[in-house]
């Protein structure tokens, strides 16, 4: 098969639309970094990396699907495996922007993601049995849920952020729960479930990522301009 996108091919422009949302949040989030206070800018420069990694996986996955018509899993986890860990540090840096948070909220997330996309890529690569793999994944997904929902991040979240913090805090612990509850469900349909159409996932995965990556990194900039407005006007 070609490396072009043929007009009937939803799912390659998918893979381009996604792209190009990506290379368009990422500028933004650059530009806006020298807008925010200093202590916002590293908060800022992750979504943009989040983003800009995202974005060159998605042009090397739109060639794998337009040229075989299968599923780039190993970009998928690739590229998870370095955006998600920055996404689950952004719960701690954004904390710390306007509070002193224990390093042991960092740790926690970052192991939680470890885990959840170790034994995920293991159990959907035939590394382990696919459902130990999955089960495995969820134990680790739920983690990192009790951690931002109940856990010490949490709790330092409704006891010292600002109310602009609490609010994007609030946002991105739901992208964490609704958004990323799509991957699972794939995973579930793909492997344990009898199979699901590669297109339809496909599509569907990258949709989720306007949400799990642009959205997310809206959410912090939000936080991060009213801050910065609120000191300002003081």
């Amino acid at each position: 098969m070609s490396n072009n996108l043929s007009s009937g091919d939803y799912v390659g422009m998918s893979f381009w639309l996604i792209s190009m949302a990506l290379v368009a949040a990422t500028a933004f989030f650059f530009i806006e970094r020298d807008r925010v206070a200093g202590k916002w800018k590293t908060s800022l420069t992750v979504s943009g990396l989040v983003t800009l990694i995202a974005a060159v996986h998605y042009f090397y996955m739109r060639d794998v699907w337009a040229s075989s018509g299968e599923s780039p899993t190993e970009f998928r986890y690739i590229d998870w495996l370095l955006t998600v860990p920055l996404l689950m540090i952004e719960f701690y840096l954004v904390l710390s922007a306007v509070t002193k948070v224990p390093a042991g909220v960092f740790w926690r997330l970052l192991v939680g993601t470890v885990a959840m996309l170790g034994f995920g890529y293991a159990g959907e690569t035939g590394m382990m049995n696919a459902s130990v793999g999955f089960w495995l994944a969820m134990a680790g997904w739920a983690f990192i849920l009790y951690e931002i929902f109940a856990g010490e991040a949490s709790k330092v979240a409704a006891s010292q952020a600002t109310p602009a913090v609490q609010k994007s805090y609030g946002l991105m612990k739901w992208t964490v729960t609704i958004g990323w509850s799509i991957y699972p469900i794939g995973y579930f349909l793909g492997y344990l479930a009898g199979g699901a159409d590669a297109g339809t996932l496909n599509i569907v995965y990258n949709l989720a990522d306007v949400l799990n990556k642009i959205a997310f990194g809206l959410f912090i900039w939000y936080a991060a301009n009213e801050e910065t407005a609120a000191h300002a006007n003081r």
